[in-house]
């Protein structure tokens, strides 16, 4: 009976682990997206509303965060590079509101 608990426990634990890693990855994407796109869409975000987002919603304990940012942020640029003109125009509409709804522009 106590082999089963601690099985249970350790999967839950796992879980839980998996789910804060698949909301990281999600929350790196979403941002990595908005700061590569920052000066290809010609913007300029406001530093403290970045410090803000990253306060509120990444857990200070995450020690990959940062290095999945990076990394989504490179993949994004690589993404510009072969961006047609409407598809800059419709990224960069949506990067707009993104970055106005966090606070990142005015």
């Amino acid at each position: 009976m106590k082999r089963i608990l601690g099985v249970v426990a350790f999967s839950l634990l796992s879980s839980s682990a998996v789910a804060q890693s698949i909301e990281t990855m999600k929350l790196a994407s979403d941002l990595g997206t908005l700061i590569a796109a920052e000066e290809f869409c010609g913007l300029s975000y406001d530093q403290a509303a970045i410090e803000a987002y990253i306060e509120k919603n990444v857990p200070a304990d995450d020690l990959s965060f940062a290095s999945q940012l990076n990394l989504m942020i490179q993949g994004s640029r690589f993404e510009h590079s072969s961006m047609s003109a409407s598809a800059k125009t419709a990224h960069c509409a949506q990067i707009k509101r993104s970055a106005k709804s966090h606070s990142f522009t005015n």
